[in-house]
């Protein structure tokens, strides 16, 4: 028999899209099953954005330069200066998705066997990415007692190793929601400093802020230019995540080098996409204000319905549109499972995250899932109403199996 490699067998399924086979399966049967596993916005994409794709006109669909589109290049300086983030078109360099982009940021700092930190619970491709550039991630963990923040320069300084290449966070927070504050950031680019390694920054969702809080960006910390480095996407800020337009960006000239060469291996992101995307980039920034609070109504709605389920426990999230949950079951998994397989209110089910594969630490995450509430405010409402009359069944079937 043919061995397939080491690392596609380490590799991990996603835990956000391995359970949508049982999701389909319930759909055939008549189920309505409701999203909450997946950060897929439902806000409409923009009508500038769909007529720059539509009105594409050239006759012949042509390769665009490694580094990206340079229309979309100068709209991502422009968007970024009006964030008082000073990023000239040299420092951008466009990828296929936000995902491409950690994907070059790992390349661009690590060898193989190098180690990145990462907070824990933290998105789970991550260590699927590392899992395919023979990195190890190295986790810190992070508690909801204090909603997820960092812990203290001495904690986080003493997970590094000889082979630590860099620190990989996420603001806001996927999976938990978590705001930073500018001082944790803050901290964070000291100790890069000081280590002489870098802090790669995933701020995709920087639009998504709830409470009156605001983001704050590494890339404003100009004092430690040289080892920081910024992953971005349009995905979810303009609700265009099927056009896989993302960014890596860095003011250190060596990294953007090696990141071109990567970029010229694959050699564009996709052309008509970027057009559309330069649309996007170059709305109004009113346009968020209306979106911003429609999720947080939609975050008011999750919270509200979580906190009338027995058992139930969950931080509010500040930003972003996801929240960790942890479930009064003793396995978060077979329990999300279950709700597809076997589990119906009135015709309806839920689909969510089982949340251990957030987590490197064995045995955190087990009784957790993800939640995301980028659909209506009455679905999410229904879904909680779903949720909590499952969860009751489901309590009953668990404790009769413990006693088994």
């Amino acid at each position: 028999m043919h061995k397939i490699s080491d690392r596609a067998q380490k590799m991990q399924a996603s835990p956000i899209r391995k359970l949508i086979p049982f999701a389909d399966e319930a759909k055939e049967r008549g189920i309505n099953v409701i999203p909450l596993n997946i950060g897929q916005p439902d806000i409409p994409t923009p009508k500038p954005i769909l007529d720059a794709i539509k009105n594409y006109d050239e006759k012949v669909l042509a390769y665009c330069p490694s580094q990206g589109n340079e229309g979309l290049l100068k709209a991502f300086s422009q968007y970024y200066q009006r964030l008082n983030i000073n990023l000239e078109t040299d420092d951008i360099i466009v990828t296929t998705s936000g995902s491409e982009a950690i994907f070059f940021a790992m390349l661009a700092v690590c060898d193989v066997g190098d180690e990145l930190l990462v907070f824990e619970p933290f998105y789970a491709n991550y260590e699927g990415i590392a899992t395919q550039t023979g990195i190890k991630m190295r986790a810190i963990r992070t508690f909801p007692e204090n909603g997820f923040h960092l812990p203290s320069k001495e904690t986080i300084e003493a997970s590094i190793t000889s082979k630590t290449r860099g620190i990989l966070i996420c603001n806001p927070n996927n999976p938990t929601g978590t705001v930073y504050s500018k001082e944790e950031l803050r901290n964070l680019a000291e100790i890069a400093e000081k280590h002489n390694i870098f802090l790669i920054s995933d701020e995709v969702y920087r639009e998504f802020v709830y409470d009156g809080q605001e983001h704050t960006s590494v890339m404003t910390f100009d004092d430690y230019s040289d080892n920081l480095i910024l992953v971005d996407s349009v995905s979810k800020r303009y609700s265009v995540c099927g056009a896989r337009i993302g960014l890596i960006a860095s003011r250190n000239k060596d990294v953007m080098k090696a990141v071109l060469k990567f970029a010229q291996a694959r050699l564009c992101s996709p052309t008509v996409e970027q057009i559309g995307a330069k649309a996007g980039i170059e709305m109004d920034m009113s346009y968020f204000k209306p979106i911003l609070a429609e999720y947080q109504k939609r975050r008011d709605a999750i919270m509200a319905g979580l906190s009338k389920i027995p058992g139930v426990v969950c931080e509010t999230p500040g930003g972003a549109f996801y929240c960790i949950v942890k479930l009064p079951v003793s396995n978060a998994e077979e329990f999300a499972k279950w709700l597809l397989t076997d589990y119906d209110y009135e015709g309806d089910t839920v689909l969510v995250a089982p949340a251990e594969s957030f987590y490197l630490t064995p045995g955190l995450g087990i009784n957790e899932v993800r939640l995301s509430y980028v659909i209506e405010v009455d679905k999410i409402n229904r879904a909680m109403e779903v949720l909590a009359a499952a969860l009751k069944e489901y309590q009953m079937l668990d404790r009769i199996e413990l006693a088994a």
